[in-house]
């Protein structure tokens, strides 16, 4: 079987999922093609795993200040290249085609009558699960920007839909964890910024990561370029992160049973929806501005949730290989009752 196969760039966690669906994709021995598309590519790094990988310019969302400007985002956008882009791609030659909503990909196989499977957490938004933050422009977003013809939604609860739990690493848990060593990661953010609001908790040890770090002058904070094995190190032993309202990093976090402080991207209803979701589930705390106060009180907050997952990807291969039949009732039951979810002090 040959799979071509297209992952949205602008997020990092479209590239951690892609990353555990190709160990379990070239472990089953499917031969896959992989696309990026979203950013420049000297901003991937730890691309390894992908074996020779594509590159297309596609479409991103521009953001400034902690929201995404959708004005900005359509003057940025290039459409001519964008055009070409899925004129050039020949999906002739592959048995399936998959898209992590990447645009191209999914265009591009609309526009040669291939059917493309899409496997992500925004196709969990065709189900009835919390949405908050939706317009006009959000949901011609969901609904356009990367077109299936079947989307395999995940999240971190079933809320009775036919969705599945997240694809994430399962390593061990963590025997034990530095209680006052937090990770950082708001990209979206003013780093100068997140700096100076942390400076003043001094009992805290904070490992903030950004794509472009900005000098420390603190001892408890440490800035740090993105690195993915540097970042799960620090992941592996801290108490909680402090991050954007992303799917990714979330799910892993819960994972690890680290407690979690989201503050979603203003004007992005996905990250608005998740920080919903994680409020609704008792999962994780939200700010929706960076607040001094909230962070205080969730700093000396010791519980967190811990959540099994089983491995994902292993099972949708699994699923791919057979054919791909409809996820019955059954099926998605299987698959959820495996999951324990658990409340832990830290």
């Amino acid at each position: 079987m040959r799979i071509f196969y297209g992952v949205q760039g602008t997020g990092n966690g479209h590239i951690t999922r892609a990353r555990l669906m190709a160990k379990e994709l070239y472990a089953a021995g499917i031969d896959v093609t992989f696309q990026f598309s979203g950013r420049s590519a000297d901003k991937y790094f730890d691309m390894e795993v992908f074996n020779g990988y594509q590159l297309r310019t596609g479409l991103t969302f521009h953001t400034e200040k902690g929201q995404v400007s959708y004005l900005k985002t359509a003057l940025d956008a290039k459409p001519i290249t964008f055009i070409k882009d899925i004129k050039s791609l020949d999906l002739s030659g592959y048995d399936l085609v998959i898209s992590d909503f990447e645009p191209v990909t999914a265009w591009a196989a609309k526009s040669q009558k291939k059917p493309v499977l899409g496997i992500g957490h925004q196709y969990a938004f065709n189900h009835k699960i919390p949405r908050e933050g939706s317009d006009p422009i959000a949901d011609r977003v969901i609904k356009y920007f990367a077109p299936v013809d079947n989307g395999v939604g995940l999240h971190w609860h079933h809320f009775g839909q036919p969705i599945l739990p997240p694809i994430i690493d399962t390593p061990e848990t963590p025997q034990t964890i530095i209680k006052n060593k937090i990770i950082v990661y708001l990209p979206f953010e003013d780093q100068h910024e997140v700096v100076r609001l942390l400076s003043q908790f001094e009992n805290f040890q904070f490992h903030v990561y950004a794509p472009e770090p900005v000098p420390s002058e603190f001892e408890h904070i440490v800035c740090n370029s993105l690195s993915r094995d540097g970042f799960l190190k620090d992941l592996y032993d801290c108490a909680g992160i402090i991050s954007n309202a992303g799917f990714e990093l979330a799910s892993e976090a819960l994972q690890l049973g680290k407690k979690i402080l989201a503050k979603p991207l203003h004007a992005q209803m996905e990250q608005i929806s998740n920080a919903a979701a994680l409020q609704q589930l008792g999962y994780g705390h939200v700010m929706q501005s960076m607040d001094t106060a909230v962070i205080d009180h969730w700093l000396h907050d010791d519980h967190a949730i811990h959540i099994t997952y089983p491995n994902i990807a292993k099972v949708l291969v699994q699923w791919i290989q057979d054919g791909m039949p409809k996820m019955d009732t059954d099926f998605i039951e299987s698959v959820w009752n495996t999951v324990e979810v658990l409340r832990v002090k830290q």
